[in-house]
């Protein structure tokens, strides 16, 4: 397996979208959307290779802090995070985490940010915060209710 930084041709692109196809089927994250051309072009694109078929991404961009003076300073530059993603057969053996090194190496970025929509919560919030370091800043929450037949005759009347 090799790990590199990699140029958005049209193969890479490909497999990327291919690889976002499966982690939309998974329904893992919520909303989650394969990716298109577009949501792709004009990010840096790290990835892990095994004979040349990309079997893991990471990719996002640097940009300027303007939004979260209360954790990093106003203007900093920092690195975007948008995806991170590991074929499944490839879990649990740690390249997610030499994706995130590797990356981590490559920017000059001050700091590194991201969010994300997973449904397992309990495995990201462990793999960001004690295998790659990273700090907990915040959390939304959601909870849809649930509405009883009788409650909504009420709002008919």
């Amino acid at each position: 397996m090799k790990i590199c930084e990699v140029k958005a041709d049209e193969l890479i692109i490909k497999q990327l979208i291919e690889l976002s196809k499966k982690w939309e089927a998974e329904n893992s994250c919520h909303g989650y959307r394969a990716n298109s051309k577009e949501d792709i072009s004009g990010n840096r694109i790290f990835a892990a290779l095994e004979n040349d078929r990309i079997i893991a991404y990471l990719f996002g961009h640097s940009a300027k802090i303007d939004n979260m003076s209360s954790i990093i300073p106003v203007g900093s530059d920092c690195f975007d995070v948008l995806e991170i993603f590991v074929e499944e057969e490839y879990r649990n053996q740690g390249i997610g985490r030499l994706l995130f090194e590797y990356m981590e190496k490559a920017i000059d970025d001050e700091y590194i940010i991201l969010s994300t929509a997973t449904k397992n919560w309990k495995a990201i919030l462990h793999f960001y915060i004690e295998e790659v370091g990273m700090a907990f800043h915040s959390a939304m929450l959601f909870k849809k209710t649930e509405k009883t037949s009788s409650q909504n005759s009420f709002s008919n009347n």
